[in-house]
Order: structure tokens, then C-alpha cells, then sequence
């Protein structure tokens, strides 16, 4: 990126560092970083290709560069991310929002049909928001709870909600399901019980993708020594919290579907059809109460 660089030459520059880094779509990759780096749009960006670029913007994006090729997800450099065609402010308190969550959202709206009445809603993991503020967006007159154990996390969630305007159908609490007696915090019972838990198993967390294990926080990856110790958290106090005729809705990882059915046998929660994810996987167990 020398003195001098027309945007057309910053953006070739940064594609062939994220090139040799190993990572895909880089000249998608650079153009967002490159649009960042200057505070233009990418149509923007097309428009004054072959014009010089100032230094600054030149500095920045060598910045923003650096920090991709060490795998630093797109998401935590650019500070958001679109889900479910919305846009959720992002840090490194909060998972990125995935297309694979999305799978919540389709049950949750197939199952709960009639969007008028005002549901009552618990999302038991908060992290951005994204699973509970959605669907608040969705159903304009239900209310929810979110828990969530990250103080900063929960900061990211409130931002969102408010950029969304439910923040005052949302009621977002600092909590931990790990405690004893968690379930009276959250008040209820709720007609939705939605979830993104922690599934991955402690030991293979280290062998996940650069961009989740050295950047996205463990406390909301690691589920225990085989990935289900969330599941057993929210079985036991589900009962307590979901209204007779509810759902819960749970993300799981790929193949824990009958795993989960198992721990939920004894509930009073009847299992009904996994809902899969774009790749065909069983990526979210329904219940009925």
C-alpha cells in the first residue's frame, strides 16, 4: 500500500495479503474493509476506484488488514453482523450471529402461526441479542427475557435492542443458569423457550476454526465435557418455566438431536421433528410442554 494508492490498488493490496494468509473470498473481504476504512459505502467505493486514496485511509486499512490475517472474525473488525436481515452490533463479549440460527427463527414463526398475540418469550444464552430481539421484531406484540452472564455481552444485547426499537418489550437480565435457583429470575412461564446454548465439547474447542477458537468467547462455546451440560441445565428447570401447550426451541450441534431427545424424556416435554439448518443438518430440537 504505497503513497500515492488509487482505492482500485488499496483493494488488489489487501486481497493478496488475505490471499497468502490462506483465507477465501478475499476480494469480498477486502472491499468491506476497505469501505470501512474510508466511511464509504461499497457502491461509493466502485464509483472512485481510480482515484487516490488518502493516507489515512491507506493506514487504516492496513490496520483492519493485519488484524483479518490473523483470522479476527469480519464480524469483531467490522462490528456487526446482518441476521435474519437485520443489522446486530457485534464484539468479542458475543458468538457472531450465524446463518444456522436463523433455524430458530423459521420453527419459531412456523410454529407460533398467529404473529398478533402477545407472547411471552424467554431466551435462556442472550449474547447479541439476536435469537430473542428478532423475534420480538417479528411478534410486534410479544414481550421476552433474555439471561445472559456476560456483563458485556449483555451491554451488545441492549444496544440492540434499542437500535431495533423493542427495547421496551425486552427485559434483559445479568444471570447464570449454572446457579442455583436461577429459573426465579427470570419470572414466566412462557409460551417460547428459545436457545443457543453452549454445545461444543471442552476438548474439541481448540481444534475449531481460528476465527472461534482463538476469538470467540469460550464461555459460550464450551459445553462441558460432552457438549451437553447446558441441555441438562434448562431440562431441569424447563417445566417450571414453559406454559402447558409452549415450545422449546434449542440450536444443538450436529448429531446431538437424539442426545438432547434423551435428557428431555423424563420433562414432560414431548420431542416433535428436529428442524435443519441450509446444510441439511438437525440443528434445532423442538419440544412441546
Amino acid at each position: 500500500m504505497t503513497p500515492g494508492s488509487t482505492y482500485d490498488s488499496l483493494l488488489r493490496d489487501a486481497a493478496a495479503a488475505l490471499s497468502a494468509a490462506g483465507l477465501d473470498n478475499v476480494r469480498f473481504e477486502a472491499r468491506l474493509l476497505l469501505a470501512r476504512a474510508a466511511g464509504l459505502s461499497v457502491e461509493q467505493l466502485v464509483a472512485r476506484g481510480n482515484e487516490p486514496a488518502p493516507a489515512a485511509v491507506a493506514a487504516a486499512l492496513r490496520e483492519l488488514t493485519a488484524r483479518r490475517v490473523q483470522r479476527e472474525p469480519m464480524a469483531y473488525i467490522l462490528g456487526e453482523r446482518e441476521f435474519w436481515g437485520l443489522p446486530f452490533k457485534v464484539s468479542p463479549a458475543v458468538l457472531v450471529p450465524r446463518p444456522d440460527s436463523e433455524t430458530v427463527i423459521e420453527a419459531a414463526l412456523a410454529l407460533l402461526a398467529d404473529r398478533a398475540p402477545p407472547w411471552r418469550i424467554l431466551d435462556l444464552g442472550l449474547g447479541s441479542g439476536c435469537l430473542l430481539l428478532t423475534l420480538l421484531h417479528e411478534f410486534r406484540a410479544a414481550r421476552g427475557v433474555g439471561l445472559e452472564i456476560s456483563e458485556a455481552a449483555l451491554a451488545v444485547a441492549r444496544t440492540n435492542a434499542a437500535a431495533l426499537h423493542v427495547e421496551d418489550r425486552a427485559e434483559l437480565l445479568l444471570g447464570d443458569w449454572r446457579q442455583p435457583d436461577w429459573h426465579d429470575q427470570v419470572g414466566g412461564p412462557f409460551d417460547l423457550l428459545v436457545s443457543n446454548p453452549p454445545y461444543i465439547e471442552a476438548g474439541a474447542i481448540a481444534g475449531l476454526m481460528p476465527e472461534v477458537s482463538r476469538f470467540e468467547p469460550k464461555l459460550a462455546l464450551d459445553g462441558g465435557a460432552d457438549g451437553l451440560a447446558a441441555y441438562r441445565a434448562i431440562a431441569a428447570e424447563a417445566p417450571r418455566l414453559v406454559t402447558p401447550g409452549g415450545r422449546l426451541l434449542l440450536e444443538a450441534g450436529e448429531g446431538q438431536a437424539p442426545e438432547i431427545h434423551k435428557i428431555f424424556q423424563s420433562t414432560g416435554f414431548t420431542p416433535e421433528a428436529p428442524w435443519k439448518d441450509l446444510g441439511g443438518i438437525d440443528r434445532v430440537v423442538s419440544l412441546r410442554y
